[in-house]
């Protein structure tokens, strides 16, 4: 931790950065509740659409020369339609919301404020584009999961405590291959929302 170092790119300064952070997402995401089996090609286009926005966000954590954590955001309306969709169907105007893509970070790094560092650098940028909200969507696990570990706590108090509102109806599917699936399904996915002050 004495080595810690944030650093905040936009657009295509974060392609240096590519690869690592795909690796990162296939680590984390590898854990309950998304239980992702990555891809480190299908990551690294993902990242692209990041990489192609002007108005996106990369806040890398590293330790050292090391990434050990990064948060991604983008301006909504630079989003796919899975994201889209669920606000255009509803009446929002994407045009006023900042999409916070992912927070992913190694467990010994965690309980120690990155978290909180992630966001408030989102919300920071959100503020200076000018735009009115931020959001982000996060899958739908019932408790009942079997791979769900024992004293699992969800992130929720912590997005509340952050400012941010369920809206249980704006709601998307996207589609992964899971820990134990043959290929990709449909995951239900709901979004949080917080407005700018």
């Amino acid at each position: 931790m004495r080595n810690l170092t944030f650093h905040c790119l936009q657009g295509q300064a974060i392609i240096p950065w590519l690869g690592e952070l795909a690796r990162l997402r296939i680590e984390v995401f590898r854990e309950y509740p998304y239980l992702y089996d990555g891809n480190l090609d299908y990551e690294t286009q993902y990242l692209k659409t990041y990489a192609a926005s002007t108005n996106s966000l990369f806040v890398l954590a590293l330790d050292g020369d090391a990434v050990i954590g990064a948060a991604t955001a983008i301006a909504l309306a630079d989003e796919t339609d899975e994201f889209r969709q669920p606000f255009i169907a509803q009446g929002w105007n994407p045009n006023e919301i900042f999409y916070f893509g992912e927070s992913v970070l190694l467990p010994v790094y965690r309980g120690r404020g990155i978290g909180v560092r992630f966001f408030s650098e989102r919300e920071a940028q959100a503020q200076r584009l000018g735009y009115r909200w931020c959001c982000f969507c996060a899958v739908e696990r019932p408790v009942d999961h079997p791979m769900r570990p024992a004293g699992y706590q969800p992130l929720n108090h912590f997005w509340h405590k952050r400012g941010y509102r369920h809206y249980p109806a704006l709601r998307t599917e996207y589609h992964w291959q899971e820990l134990g699936e043959d290929c990709e399904s449909a995951k239900p996915m709901s979004f949080w929302l917080r407005e700018l002050p």
